[in-house]
């Protein structure tokens, strides 16, 4: 819990809205008082599918998720007011690092929404920028190269990246933010529990 409130304070002191949670239940429960009546998109993430988000705020939102309901559903989720996604990694210095291959996630967090949240679990925690951004490319981007199947050099093994150029990498686009985004509000919610990739 130490690592969770240290980087909480880094990310407060940048201007994000945070909170800590023991366990993805709570977590979930308050995200699911939160967000109510309105559209809702999801990035493609572990995390979220983890923690059951998707069934609970379907009872009382118009979610989009292109994980549910298709390649379809990125246009409509890239739209909607307010985002859930996760992170490849977080700084402790409260940077946060994604690395994705359509665009949808990371485009989504820097433009077009009223209200982002970022769920993160304690495993995707970094003492610094470098290592979040280090266990991004090399824990990651591998393990979900191997979850989706590709044929990408770190698929093979499932251990590190070997910056290919693979026509399958997965691993094209990186996004490091210092602090939210000016148009739309920010919230950081931390979960003491090993969560996603």
């Amino acid at each position: 819990m130490e690592k969770l409130e240290r980087a909480a304070a880094s990310l407060e002191k940048r201007g994000y809205r945070v909170r800590i949670f023991a366990t993805k239940e709570e977590a979930a429960d308050y995200l699911d008082g939160a967000i109510d009546g309105t559209t809702v998109g999801v990035g493609g993430s572990q995390t979220i599918q983890q923690m059951g988000l998707y069934d609970r705020l379907a009872r009382h939102n118009d979610i989009h998720w292109h994980w549910v309901g298709g390649p379809g559903e990125r246009e409509a989720a890239m739209t909607a007011k307010v985002y859930l996604t996760s992170a490849n990694g977080l700084a402790e210095t409260g940077e946060i690092v994604n690395i994705d291959g359509a665009g949808n996630r990371v485009a989504s967090t820097l433009y077009g929404h009223e209200k982002v949240y970022f769920v993160i679990g304690r495993n995707k925690l970094a003492p610094t920028c470098e290592e979040a951004l280090w266990r991004a490319r090399n824990i990651a981007a591998p393990k979900n190269a191997v979850r989706l199947g590709k044929k990408t050099p770190c698929a093979v093994k499932g251990d590190c990246c070997y910056d290919c150029s693979s026509p399958e990498r997965i691993c094209r686009g990186l996004v490091v933010l210092w602090g939210p985004m000016m148009a739309f509000e920010t919230e950081i919610i931390l979960v003491d529990e090993e969560l996603g990739m």
